[in-house]
């Protein structure tokens, strides 16, 4: 591979007007597309052949109207008011009136009317539906809905909405996140030790993840999709787009601190080592994600396959974009020389500029890898103890999706919530829907079986109420409103849907099917499906951490203590997120309106996006250790050398990683909000506890047994030449093509 990428590394900078000018061209095409032709963007996340979902396709196929969506409109009186006064009354009266008269509303519920209002007569609701499913509601329905309230909120009375229609992509946060990036600069700027360098890679990583997410809306308009998708796909393209720039210039400036070294047989040498491990690292990351497509939920492929994509055009523009870049920049990347350098013999037995220029003896990362392979057994249980500790919060982890009450505090929705919540109890914000579907009945016998199952379903300790059957035309299916004594984010929510469908073995004895669904529902099930599929996939990513390791290290024992850290990290990274959103605690330090379950796709998420970035610095900090292993059989100075020439640069990736999650964590969509954090922690517990600390410490122990591979398996996996152990040897620094890259800005890139 490094071979490969070493001739591939030459060609860029040879040809670098042409690979740059390909690359903003590909940005104005895709962006073109992807602004003018972008599709709606879900926020309902549905996986078919669950049981709310078989009930939702059996509502809308029988029951007219059912596959609209749904606003609420709250409203409630002043302190002391009530709505029923004749000013009032009439000011709502008129508001839904204009309702009614909105573009595709199909219906508007009268609260005096359906006794929608509570005891204290003070808050209200009016379910408003419409003709389109809630995703394909316009923006200018949603306006005019709200415009409508007017008289009911100039007669004195607050007015707040909630509902599927009025869920939408929650913006805010913008500055935080720029912060992240500001903060990613400095970094940059500390690692490479040059203004210029830094802004490098924040000039490359902005063209892959602009060409990746302008894509990825353009893919909308074709494929449904999440907003949730787009956002993973930027948060994560942005942190390993910079990331994998920052290896290969900091590989590139640490050999030309050699002022012997040309600047293209750096540039090429760099891509060939540092280059090797971004496409290996970038190949996990891109598996583990696309592998979200293979326990079979819709939403979470689209996701992971969206962000894999941009994944992928990081990895290129690293290898491509990246080389040419440095073309231009030429000498001026050249570190300045010390006034009073030290003398540098070449590493035997084969010349190469790779540890050229700053000597790793009393560097901050030298003595630290001195410092943990001092007593490594006491680093590792230290270490391991801690992590578990961590992770202790996460044995009480439960799973959910966001309901009103996660949403911002000063949003429509989470006031709605909190409304409705007032007057007339929290399962009124938790609302079931049980679907009887009577068609395989005599059809004198269907409204009796109703009843019976209304009356069987009432007697539940956990339901507050429940309405009169509503029969569809031909009588085959009838649908009743449950409301639980619980909010639906109570586990006692959960466990009352559970024990309402151990009605259907009865109702289906004579003849008929129950369903329990509703958003609720939805929630419950996506929840139960999603942990179902956790074990297969942890099962796939260890498997491929496994395999991907030994090929790429030609060792047993390396791949299973990078699983066991791995795992060790998404506990840990598990355990704080359930102890901060979860539990409660720190809530209002960033800014969680409200405790509830955890995403319930966040785990998923967490470990594939994990798992890529945890063996992105496990291949750049091990191959290290490999490389000087391979040059000295020395496997106690090869830890140690690893970890002197990879710390700051593994130390200043996952600072930029922490960086850039770290302000989605400000942004307003509660789903953002956790997946942002739970990977910024995971990230900073893996990068600086497991493959700083426990990693250095664990190869220390073994010794040169960490580099053992069976015969049988030595001769039949492949040679991956990470390090670049068969590249030529540095060419004569007396030849004139030494340095043929032009230092200047007319570089023609031929």
């Amino acid at each position: 591979m490094a071979s490969m990428l070493f001739a591939w590394g030459k060609w860029a900078v040879r040809r670098r007007g042409w690979v740059i000018g390909v690359w903003l061209s590909l940005l104005a095409v895709i962006g073109g597309l992807g602004v003018t032709m972008a599709g709606s963007l879900s926020t309902q996340f549905s996986i078919p052949g669950l049981e709310s979902q078989r009930a939702q396709d059996l509502l809308e196929k029988k029951m007219p109207g059912a596959e609209g969506g749904t606003a609420r409109v709250v409203i409630a009186a002043p302190a002391g008011g009530t709505l029923t006064t004749r000013g009032h009354k009439e000011a709502i009266e008129t508001s839904l009136d204009k309702v009614s008269g909105i573009p595709g509303v199909e219906g508007v519920a009268d609260p005096f009317e359906t006794r929608t209002i509570s005891p204290d007569r003070r808050v209200a609701f009016a379910d408003v539906r419409f003709r389109q499913s809630a995703d394909e509601v316009p923006q200018a329905s949603k306006d005019a809905l709200s415009a409508a309230m007017d008289d009911a909120r100039g007669a004195g009375l607050a007015v707040e909405f909630d509902g599927p229609v009025m869920e939408s992509v929650l913006e805010g946060g913008e500055l935080a996140e720029v912060a992240g990036v500001v903060i990613a600069f400095v970094v940059l700027a500390l690692a490479l030790g040059s203004i210029v360098a830094a802004g490098l890679p924040l000039l490359t990583a902005f063209v892959g993840v602009g060409i990746g997410v302008l894509g990825v809306q353009f893919i909308s308009g074709f494929v449904d999709m999440t907003s949730t998708a787009t956002v993973l796909a930027l948060m994560i393209g942005l942190a390993v787009g910079i990331d994998y720039a920052l290896f290969i210039i900091a590989r590139h400036r640490e050999q030309l601190a050699d002022p012997d070294v040309g600047v293209e047989e750096s540039i090429a040498r760099a891509v060939a080592t540092a280059g090797s491990a971004v496409v290996f690292a970038g190949a996990t990351v891109v598996i583990a994600l696309a592998a979200l497509a293979v326990i079979g939920i819709p939403f979470l492929a689209v996701m992971g396959l969206a962000a894999a994509a941009t994944v992928l055009l990081a990895v290129l523009v690293a290898v491509t974009l990246v080389p040419a870049v440095l073309g231009l920049a030429g000498d001026r990347l050249r570190p300045r020389p010390r006034s009073r350098p030290r003398p540098q013999p070449r590493p035997q037995p084969r010349p190469t500029p790779t540890e050229h220029g700053r000597s790793a003896a009393g560097s901050w990362s030298m003595a630290w890898g001195r410092t943990v392979t001092r007593k490594p057994l006491l680093v590792l249980l230290v270490g391991v103890i801690g992590l578990l500790a961590l992770a202790w919060p996460a044995k009480d982890l439960r799973l959910g999706l966001p309901s009103g009450a996660a949403q911002p505090a000063a949003s429509t929705q989470h006031k709605a919530y909190d409304l409705v919540a007032e007057g007339f109890g929290d399962g009124f914000n938790a609302t079931l829907t049980a679907v009887a579907d009577t068609g395989g009945m005599p059809a004198a016998e269907r409204q009796r079986a109703v009843g019976a199952l209304r009356d069987t379903l009432s007697r539940d300790p956990g339901v507050a109420y429940i309405s009169e059957p509503v029969v569809n035309p031909d009588t085959t299916v009838s649908a009743l409103s449950i409301v639980p004594k619980t909010g639906p984010d109570d586990q006692a929510t959960t466990d009352l849907v559970h024990r309402l469908r151990e009605q259907e073995s009865a109702f289906s004895q004579q003849g008929g099917t129950l369903y329990i669904a509703g958003s609720t529902a939805a929630a419950i099930d996506v929840s139960a499906k999603l942990s179902e599929a956790l074990p297969l996939f942890i099962a796939i990513i260890v498997t491929l951490a496994v395999i991907l390791l030994t090929v790429a290290f030609r060792s047993l024992l390396v791949p299973l203590k990078a699983v066991l850290g791995f795992l060790l990290s998404v506990a840990a990274s598990l355990g704080c997120t359930v102890w901060i959103f979860q539990n409660g605690h720190l809530n209002g330090l960033l800014g969680i309106p409200s405790a509830g379950p955890v995403t319930s796709f966040l785990p998923v998420v967490l470990i594939g996006v994990l798992f890529g970035l945890a063996m992105d610095y496990e291949v750049f900090l091990v191959s290290r250790m490999r490389e000087h292993h391979e040059q000295t059989r020395d496997a106690a100075a090869a830890v140690i050398s690893g970890v002197a020439n990879s710390g700051r640069v593994v130390s200043a990736a996952a600072l930029i990683m922490v960086a850039v999650f770290g302000g989605f964590v400000f942004n307003q969509d509660p789903i953002t909000k956790s997946i942002a954090f739970a990977l910024a922690v995971g990230v900073f517990i893996d990068a600086f506890l497991v493959r700083m600390a426990l990693v250095p410490a664990a190869m220390a122990l073994l010794g040169h047994r960490a580099w053992h591979l069976p015969g049988r398996l030595d001769r039949n996996i492949p040679h991956v030449d990470l390090e670049g152990a068969n590249l030529p040897v540095t060419e004569d620094p007396t030849e004139p093509t030494r340095n043929p890259v032009p230092t200047g800005h007319g570089a023609s890139g031929r």
